[in-house]
């Protein structure tokens, strides 16, 4: 088991000053962080910490896609949430981490020293809101991810996992995660995401437009699906 504090990543990458933003203050204004942390730069797949490392940080997502993940004895792979830009991940109410996260692309991550934002949290109610807010959205993902898992079918899940990925203005979804992600995010297997794809885009549900762009044709067939 490791205990390393180390920040993986690379710092070397400038990132605009508006990514560095902690979160909203009084009246929905932008709150600086209480201390100016390096942005740190990882590659696709690059691991950010491991399960089992000291929770020394919690980290926000300003650009890219990370999933946090368990790997169980038999080497297979679940996959917990897939953090989008905005999303605070790391939060753990042990000294050491429980999962691990990995870059899904390239991604740009802002870490925060959890000592630092505990005290700072004793003394300034913005910031003790905002880290609020972030467990309550990290609870609620659990949540809803632990509904998903529990629905009956293959088609189910991914009609759920389709609609909560696409815009409300846009017919179009980009994935940014492989297939192989998608199965290990709903408990399927590769092949079943592949097959299941394959017979909504026969029924006209949806258009497999490129490897990882999907139309949604009839939302209105995907909502029916989710029951």
């Amino acid at each position: 088991m490791s205990a390393s504090v180390a920040l993986r990543g690379d710092n070397s990458f400038a990132v605009p000053k508006a990514a560095r933003v902690w979160g909203l203050g009084v009246a929905g204004r932008p709150a600086e962080a209480p201390f100016s942390p390096a942005p740190l730069h990882f590659a696709q797949d690059a691991e950010i910490y491991a399960e089992g490392d000291e929770a020394s940080y919690v980290y926000k997502v300003v650009s890219g896609m990370v999933r946090t993940c368990k790997f169980q004895n038999d080497g297979r792979r679940h996959i917990d949430a897939f953090h989008k830009p905005g999303d605070m991940l790391g939060f753990e109410l042990g000294a050491e981490h429980a999962l691990s996260a990995e870059a899904v692309t390239d991604c740009m991550v802002v870490p925060y020293r959890r000592r630092t934002l505990e005290a700072q949290a004793g003394h300034d109610e913005t910031t003790a809101m905002q880290l609020y807010t972030y467990a309550m959205q990290s609870l609620e993902r659990t949540r809803l991810h632990a509904q998903l898992l529990g629905r009956g079918s293959a088609p189910q899940k991914l009609a759920v996992f389709l609609l909560e990925l696409a815009s409300a203005r846009s017919e179009e979804v980009e994935l940014a995660m492989t297939r192989q992600d998608i199965a290990d995010y709903l408990g399927l297997t590769i092949e079943t995401v592949s097959r299941t794809l394959s017979h909504l885009e026969r029924d006209g549900t949806i258009r497999l437009a490129a490897a990882r762009r999907i139309e949604l044709a009839d939302r209105a067939a995907l909502r029916a699906l989710c029951g």
